[in-house]
């Protein structure tokens, strides 16, 4: 095996390792919405704007709306009001959890800048290296995703 194979299997390696430990250490593990103590959804950022502003930005607590028994932030009211008029159309997959961990059976958190839109719905991700595994091939990640989801009793 090469030095480069083993490099790339220890860093896969790890990078599970390091997710594993997040998911354990994550307080919202039993929650359906990934949502911080305060309650606020996707650390503050704003879903809609990641449709029309292709970009993560951060919500304001003047611009928000509670949805899922989380409080959602957004960067405008006319997001705000986009999104209470159809939060399933801007709201992430899997609660806001990681796509990657969901894909794992794991209820993981997410790095707001390690997005992806996908036939119309948004993904967030562990970080960026984990959002670029999951959309080389995206269709296999999303029905294992799609399954666990399922079967952890959260509905979307």
């Amino acid at each position: 095996m090469s030095r480069a194979s083993v490099e790339a299997i220890y860093g896969l390696a790890l990078g599970l390792l390091v997710l594993g430990a997040a998911c354990a250490a994550d307080p919202s593990a039993g929650e359906a919405v990934n949502k911080d103590q305060s309650g606020v959804a996707i650390r503050g950022y704003d879903a809609v704007a990641y449709f029309t502003e292709r970009r993560p930005v951060l919500g304001k607590p003047e611009f928000e709306h509670e949805w899922r028994d989380a409080k959602w932030r957004f960067a405008s009211a006319k997001h705000r009001d986009a999104f209470a008029a159809d939060p399933d159309s801007y709201a992430p997959r899997y609660g806001g959890f990681c796509a990657g961990g969901m894909a794992l059976g794991r209820k993981a958190p997410i790095d707001p800048e390690a997005w992806v839109i996908i036939d119309g719905k948004l993904y967030l991700n562990y970080s960026k290296r984990d959002r670029d595994s999951f959309t080389e091939d995206p269709a296999p990640h999303i029905a294992r995703a799609d399954a666990n989801w399922e079967r952890l009793g959260a509905v979307e």
